[in-house]
């Protein structure tokens, strides 16, 4: 008995051991490609402040890239977000699932070993046929005490393939929540940044509100004076109130970031109060760009694809493993007896083992059609992967054309203003003399203020860009940072 059951047990082994795997090996896709980013300022342009090449062991983008902008306000919320948000704490738990997925499948690697003991007292039936009537009612107790095993030999790789699925699609989850952090930290930095272009346009409008009063004083003395029109005073009120619709309405878009910025940070927006800071001194950064090449190991949203395209290759050798037969190797034992007495004698013993190969024959093109399906499937994976590889360069370009183009119309802004408040000085100037009339004045001043108001916004852009670059580029993670959950 034993030398058979040793010899069904080798066998088995080596069956395992020879086990093969079906279905195409992976290799990671080819994508479009290009020597460098078309935006990227030339040598003349890489020492400015706002862009530089990434040098090896560059550590400007690492861990919390926004302190980067050296504003402590901002980064006491980007902290507040890590720890709250309630998007990020989403993206968290799907990662636990998937990491439970892994030790769930693994688990088919072992054999499932289980038992059902039980006790009955049994009585047959009377007329139980080919049974003499002298024992045909006698009760018997029934103890058992039963151990099932049952394994599946991996001949085929089905089971190997499927924990390396649920391994790959685990480290796309963890890229899933490494874009999610980039993404909410990014947007949080955007919504401060428009918060202070509010807080700098309020403090420009209110002065002008004032500016506005000081004009109108002007034309009510002249006009009092007989030197003005009172049609001047109508206009120089207009204007006035004018500004001051401009100076309520920006407070509207104001509340709206700050409660925006509340919600990121896991907070009612009754709770967030932001002090106004109209005149702080925000910096562009220099963040390191790289190359294209290097983008695909620093984008979590990459290496997320990629990662799906690996277990969509899985999922076509799971799906071919289903053409050929399968090996199951079952066995049971225990103990039986018709008393508590007994039970345990070893008479009592029973065991059964052996192995079961099934093939199914005919399922009229089932298998077929479900690896179709997962080729089907493997090839949009690819394109998806290869489309946000695109997304991800367009990203880049964008953000760096946003930022040498701005640079250059905020040098050309500051001129216009400068221009625009000389011309004002003159019409008023003139006004007052005498020699022109208050139209001029007006058209100045409307003039003035749309210039400083495109001064704020530029520098707003700006802000943002940088920001964006930052996401775009992956805020200083590569893809040695996924797990590689190769433990249970």
């Amino acid at each position: 008995m034993k030398k058979h059951f040793v010899l069904t047990i080798a066998c088995s082994v080596s069956l395992l051991v020879a086990g093969c795997m079906v279905g195409p090996k992976y290799a990671k896709p080819t994508v479009p490609m290009a020597p460098g980013f078309k935006e990227q300022p030339p040598d003349s342009f890489q020492k400015s402040d706002d862009w530089k090449p990434a040098q090896p062991g560059d550590q400007t983008l690492r861990g919390k890239w926004w302190e980067i902008f050296g504003d402590p306000q901002l980064n006491a919320l980007e902290e507040g977000l890590t720890v709250s948000n309630q998007n990020l704490k989403i993206a968290e738990d799907r990662l636990r699932q998937a990491r439970s997925m892994i030790r769930f499948n693994r688990a088919a690697e072992f054999p499932t070993i289980s038992t059902a003991p039980s006790i009955a007292n049994e009585r047959d039936s009377a007329h139980q046929p080919y049974f003499p009537a002298s024992v045909a009612n006698n009760n018997t107790g029934n103890f058992t005490l039963p151990f099932d095993l049952s394994y599946e030999v991996d001949l085929w790789g089905r089971v190997r393939r499927t924990v390396s699925a649920s391994r790959e699609e685990a480290q796309a989850t963890a890229a899933d929540l490494q874009t999610a952090n980039l993404s909410l930290h990014a947007e949080l930095a955007v919504d401060y940044f428009e918060l202070r272009s509010a807080d700098s346009q309020k403090q420009l409008l209110d002065d002008t509100v004032k500016a506005y009063m000081d004009a109108l004083q002007l034309t009510q003395n002249r006009f009092e004076g007989g030197a003005a029109a009172r049609s001047d005073v109508a206009q120089a009120q207009t204007q006035l109130d004018g500004a001051r619709v401009q100076d309520t309405d920006v407070t509207v878009m104001r509340a709206q970031y700050e409660h925006a910025i509340a919600t990121l940070i896991g907070k009612p927006p009754a709770e967030l109060n932001i002090p106004p800071a109209p005149q702080l001194k925000l910096q562009l950064p220099a963040i390191p760009v790289g190359l294209p090449a290097t983008l695909l190991e620093r984008r979590p949203d990459i290496a997320a694809g990629e990662r799906r395209v690996a277990e969509a290759n899985d999922q076509i050798g799971i799906a071919r493993a289903a053409f050929y037969p399968t090996l199951v190797i079952s066995a049971t034992g225990g103990f039986e007896g018709t008393s508590i007495t007994n039970w345990f004698n070893w008479p009592s013993r029973f065991w059964a083992v052996g192995p079961q190969m099934t093939q199914i024959l005919f399922d009229a093109g089932r298998r077929r059609a479900v690896s179709e399906s997962a080729t089907a499937n493997y090839d949009g994976t690819v394109a998806a992967y290869r489309q946000t590889t695109l997304s991800a360069f367009q990203e880049v370009e964008d953000n760096l054309a946003a930022l040498r183009i701005l640079e250059k119309e905020a040098q050309q802004q500051e001129q216009a203003t400068l221009s625009a408040k000389d011309s004002l000085q003159l019409f008023t100037n003139r006004y007052q003399g005498g020699v022109d009339n208050y139209l001029q004045v007006i058209t100045a001043q409307t003039v003035t203020l749309t210039n400083e108001r495109n001064e704020i916004d530029i520098t707003r852009r700006r802000m943002d860009a940088s920001v964006l670059l930052v996401k775009a580029v992956g805020g200083g993670w590569d893809t040695t940072q996924l797990p590689s959950f190769s433990h249970p």
